[in-house]
């Protein structure tokens, strides 16, 4: 009996041992995960599809309200309609550009973090790497600039949409207070360069103001805007944080380059 207690004992110090050596391997390997470039890469695309998604279907309920009116002549809203159909296939680019970036950017960001950490042992970094790892910096940051003009574009429709909205309210309170006329109140869509000056009728007032508020495409293409607009925000998050995160790591390599690294820190 009492070699099998002293085989069992041993046996449960090399499942010990195994066990161990398990979770200091899951460790080692969950300190490579690049969390900030993960964090950025889920944000970016949840970004960027409301972005695309809700932009796409609300520019879609934006040329069926102008269509049906505010200008009734086809000729005044063409260049509106070719523009609106141009920036759908804009979306479907910067989809899937930032689909493939963002997968980019995360596995130049398990790169990196592993040369930072050393976690595979003797890892060191070339000078491909870095050029490689110096280009995402400077594109990321582009990019980043970039959105920004995005961002404030698509706040763009979103203040039109609101001030017409804010007009509908107005002239639901003036009928129930009966305090001015409501012909008075109008909203000219020409001002804002959507349709040109000569654009029949161009501008809503009253009871026509409100009943394009009433409609489905307004309710819907006003909030998938706002939705939109946020998205974009987001996604200036991400990018942000991709800043962050490469900037860092093209440094922390950089810096690791040197021989003379250890003497220098």
């Amino acid at each position: 009996m009492k070699p099998d207690m002293e085989t069992t004992a041993e046996e449960n110090q090399e499942r010990s041992q195994e066990s161990k050596g398990c979770f200091e391997c899951c460790i080692k390997c969950l300190g490579g995960v690049p969390y900030a470039s993960l964090v950025a890469t889920i944000l970016c695309f949840s970004g960027v599809a409301l972005f695309c998604g809700c932009g796409h279907v609300a520019l879609t309920g934006t040329e069926k309200i102008v269509q049906t009116y505010i200008s009734t002549n086809f000729g005044d809203h063409a260049l509106l309609t070719d523009i609106i159909q141009l920036m759908q296939y804009v979306i479907y680019g910067i989809a899937s550009f930032f689909f493939l970036y963002g997968i980019i950017l995360l596995a130049e960001g398990f790169y990196t973090t592993s040369a930072v950490k050393e976690i595979h042992g003797e890892f060191k970094t070339t000078a491909c790497g870095r050029c490689i790892s110096g280009m995402f910096v400077f594109l990321t940051y582009v990019l980043g600039v970039a959105w920004l003009g995005v961002f404030g574009f698509s706040a763009v429709p979103v203040f039109m949409y609101y001030n017409m909205w804010s007009a509908c309210q107005t002239i639901n309170f003036q009928s129930v207070n009966l305090t001015t006329p409501i012909d008075q109140i109008c909203v000219d869509i020409r001002q804002y360069g959507i349709v040109p000056w000569n654009a029949s009728p161009g501008k809503a007032c009253g009871s026509f103001l409100a009943s394009i508020c009433g409609t489905p495409e307004f309710d819907l293409s006003y909030h998938l805007f706002i939705v939109a607009c946020a998205g974009a925000g987001a996604t200036v998050i991400a990018l942000l944080i991709y800043m962050m995160a490469t900037t860092y790591n093209y440094a922390v390599l950089k810096f690791k380059s040197r021989e003379d690294c250890c003497t220098k820190f």
